[in-house]
């Protein structure tokens, strides 16, 4: 039986990868892709848990041959999602789940149509605002930019199948676990999974 693909994309600020990491510390068979990339390796990251680190060379030529399900240019780093790994872990039964921009995941949409992708949205611009700041590195000018390029990502809402508003976060994260239980609770899902079992309860019984 061939595993969900999940796709979870918000706006810088939205608290996407917060939402996920704990989503995955509640439901089970559910693995999140390690993306690729050509910037440098970080104090305590680990290659193959973090991201897989490769060589810009390397990373091109993965492109040209086909080989990521979606990948883009950050600050002049390239990020991308392998398509073999994707595909392998599926074909094994396990539910993947992408946290990717919206640019990646329009990708994703084109080669999987039937993945069910996930939008998350702040609350208000004033809290997204706000989060921004909070964060303490950046000055007014780059806040504002960060801001006024949020609003351009959550302009791209109703390409997606799902939205959640991450204004509570523990609501937020109910939300975005009964996407995932309601789609492994579908028909398709459910008479795969359970094949035998709707068999036995369909079949007439000899008195």
């Amino acid at each position: 039986m061939s595993g969900l693909l999940f796709v979870v994309s918000a706006a810088s600020g939205t608290g996407k990868t917060s939402l996920v990491k704990a989503l995955l510390e509640r439901v089970n068979n559910l693995h999140v892709s390690v993306s690729h990339t050509t910037r440098g390796q970080r104090p305590g990251e680990l290659d193959g848990v973090h991201y897989h680190f490769s060589q810009k060379d390397d990373f091109l030529n993965l492109v040209n041959e086909g080989g990521f399900i979606e990948y883009a240019e950050v600050f002049g780093n390239y990020y991308g999602t392998a398509q073999a790994t994707v595909k392998e872990q599926l074909a094994k039964g396990h539910d993947v789940l992408l946290e990717i921009d919206w640019q990646g995941a329009q990708q994703v949409r084109r080669l999987f149509p039937e993945s069910q992708q996930i939008f998350i949205l702040p609350p208000s611009q004033f809290d997204l605002r706000e989060r921004l700041s909070n964060r303490g590195t950046d000055t007014v000018d780059v806040i504002e930019h960060r801001l006024s390029c949020a609003v351009e990502d959550m302009q791209q809402y109703s390409n997606f199948d799902y939205i959640i508003i991450n204004d509570d976060f523990n609501k937020a994260l109910h939300d975005l676990e009964a996407v995932i239980i309601a789609n492994r609770l579908t028909l398709s899902q459910q008479a795969n999974r359970h094949e035998k079992l709707i068999q036995q309860l369909i079949t007439p019984t000899e008195q």
